[in-house]
C-alpha cells in the first residue's frame, strides 16, 4: 500500500477498506507516515466525511494502536459517561458516586481542562491529597470493593488519537463529525466499560454550536458504540448557559456536594438523574428509567450517595474533613459582587463568555504548563428567565488578583436583557439510544 494512493482513494470519495484504515493508523502511530501526508488525508476526510464502515474501522484502529483495559475482573456490568464539554459541568463528581450507590461498578478514567475551567481531575484535586494515579490492580480492588474509582487516563490508552488530535489542532481539521466521534469513542471503548452514556452538548459554551450538528455527532458516536459492542446512549443537552451556578473548581467540588446533598441546583440535578438513570438501566440494576430515576433520587435525599462521594475521596487519599465542611476547600482572598445595571428578564447568559472570564481569573488553562487556581472561578446568581432589577447581584467573582475590571466587564457583557419575561430554556433535547 502507498500513501498517496488512499490519500487520492479518499480524495475521490472512494470508501476505504477496514484493511487500509488500519494501515495508515498503524502507520501514523509508528511514525512512518508523516505529518504532511496525514494532514492531506485527514483534510480529504473534513470534506468527504466518512462511511459508518469507515468510521468503525478508524475507532478500532485507534482502539487497537495502545492499550485496552481489561476490566474483567471487576464484578458487574460497568458504565461510563461521557461528556463533550461545557461551562460549569461538574455532573461527573455527581453522577459517579450516585450511580456507585445503586450497586453499579463505576470505573471511570478521565482527563484534565484545558480551556475554561480544568477538568474532573483537576477539580478533584482540589481535595486537599486527592491521588488521581492508581496502578490497575488497586484501581479494581477500589471498585470492586466501594463501586467507585476515578483516576486519570493511562499513558498508552488509544495513543493513535492522542497523536492524531495534535497533528488536526494545528492543520484545520478538528471539525469534522467522524474524526470527533471516532477520537471520542476510542478512548471510550479502549476503557473497557461494557456501557456508554454520552452527554453531547450543544450551544455557546459548547464544542458543537447547534443541536442539528450535536444530534449528527451524537447519532454517529452511537452507531459506533453499538457496533463495537457497547450498549451506548446519547443525550443532546443545552449549554447555552452555564450548568449550575458555579464555575471554577473548588467552587464545582462544592456544588457537587450540595447537589449529592438533595441541595443542588435544579438543572444540575435533573441532568445527573437523567443520566444516572440510563447508566443503572443499562447495568441492569433497574427494569426502566423511571423506576431508576425514582430510586436514586431517593439516594440523593437519604444520604446514600454523598456518603458513598465520601467513601470513594477517603479510598483515593482526600481530606474527608472537606466533604464534611465545604468552607475548608481552596478559597480566594475576595469575593465581588457584579451589579446588574439595567431592569428585566435574562434572556441569554453567554456561557463561553463566562468560561473565558472564570479562565482570566485563573480556574482554567491556556496552555499545559499553565497552573490552575482552585479557589477561584465565578458563581452566577441569576439565570435565564430570572427577572433582575437594577442593582441585583448578577453574579460573584472569587478570585486572588488585585484588579477583576476586565472580568466584571466580561460577566456584564455575556448577560442579555429583555423587557419580556423568558421562559427557562430546555435542558435535554433528545436521547439517542
Amino acid at each position: 500500500m502507498r500513501m498517496t494512493d488512499l490519500i487520492s482513494k479518499k480524495r475521490h470519495n472512494i470508501e476505504l477498506t477496514t484493511t487500509e484504515i488500519e494501515w495508515i493508523i498503524k502507520g501514523y502511530t509508528n511514525k512512518e507516515i508523516p505529518d504532511y501526508q496525514m494532514s492531506s488525508f485527514l483534510m480529504a476526510v473534513v470534506f468527504n466525511g466518512m462511511t459508518k464502515a469507515e468510521q468503525l474501522a478508524l475507532t478500532q484502529a485507534m482502539v487497537n494502536s495502545g492499550d485496552v483495559i481489561d476490566l474483567s475482573a471487576i464484578e458487574g456490568i460497568k458504565v461510563d459517561k461521557h461528556s463533550t464539554g461545557g461551562v460549569g459541568d461538574k455532573t461527573s463528581l455527581i453522577l459517579g458516586p450516585l450511580v456507585a450507590s445503586m450497586g453499579v461498578p463505576v470505573a471511570k478514567m478521565s482527563g484534565r481542562g484545558l480551556g475554561h475551567t480544568g477538568g474532573t481531575l483537576d477539580k478533584l484535586e482540589s481535595i486537599s491529597g486527592m491521588k488521581i494515579e492508581l496502578d490497575m490492580q488497586d484501581f479494581v480492588k477500589q471498585v470492586n470493593e466501594i463501586k467507585l474509582s476515578i483516576i486519570g487516563q493511562t499513558g498508552n490508552l488509544a495513543p493513535a488519537d492522542k497523536y492524531l488530535y495534535a497533528l488536526r489542532d494545528v492543520t484545520g481539521t478538528v471539525e469534522s463529525i467522524p474524526l470527533i466521534a471516532s477520537s471520542i469513542m476510542s478512548k471510550k471503548i479502549a476503557a473497557g466499560a461494557d456501557g456508554i452514556v454520552l452527554d453531547v452538548k450543544f450551544g455557546a459554551g459548547a464544542f458543537m454550536k447547534t443541536l442539528d450538528d450535536a444530534k449528527v455527532l451524537a447519532k454517529a458516536m452511537v452507531e459506533i458504540g453499538r457496533d463495537a459492542g457497547r450498549e451506548t446512549v446519547a443525550f443532546l443537552t443545552d449549554m447555552n448557559q452555564p450548568l449550575g451556578f458555579a464555575i471554577g473548581n473548588a467552587l464545582e467540588v462544592k456544588e457537587a456536594i450540595e447537589t449529592l446533598n438533595g441541595r443542588g441546583p435544579a438543572d444540575l440535578e435533573e441532568l445527573v438523574l437523567q443520566l444516572a438513570s440510563y447508566m443503572v438501566v443499562l447495568a441492569k440494576k433497574a427494569a426502566n428509567t423511571e423506576q431508576a430515576y425514582v430510586q436514586l433520587k431517593e439516594k440523593l435525599r437519604n444520604g446514600e450517595a454523598l456518603q458513598k462521594f465520601k467513601d470513594f475521596v477517603a479510598a483515593q487519599g482526600g481530606d474527608i474533613n472537606q466533604i464534611e465542611d465545604p468552607n475548608l476547600l481552596p478559597s480566594a482572598s475576595t469575593v465581588l459582587p457584579v451589579i446588574a445595571s439595567q431592569t428585566g428578564y435574562v434572556e441569554k447568559i453567554d456561557a463561553l463568555k463566562i468560561g473565558i472570564a472564570a479562565m482570566k481569573l485563573g480556574a482554567g488553562r491556556a496552555t499545559k504548563e499553565d497552573t490552575i487556581d482552585m479557589g477561584v472561578g465565578i458563581v452566577l446568581n441569576k439565570k435565564v428567565g430570572e427577572f433582575v432589577n437594577m442593582g441585583d447581584v448578577l453574579a460573584y467573582i472569587h478570585t486572588n488578583q488585585a484588579d477583576s475590571t476586565e472580568v466584571i466587564a466580561d460577566i456584564h457583557q455575556a448577560y442579555e436583557m429583555t423587557e419580556s419575561p423568558v421562559c427557562s430554556p430546555t435542558l435535554i433535547y433528545d436521547i439517542i439510544a
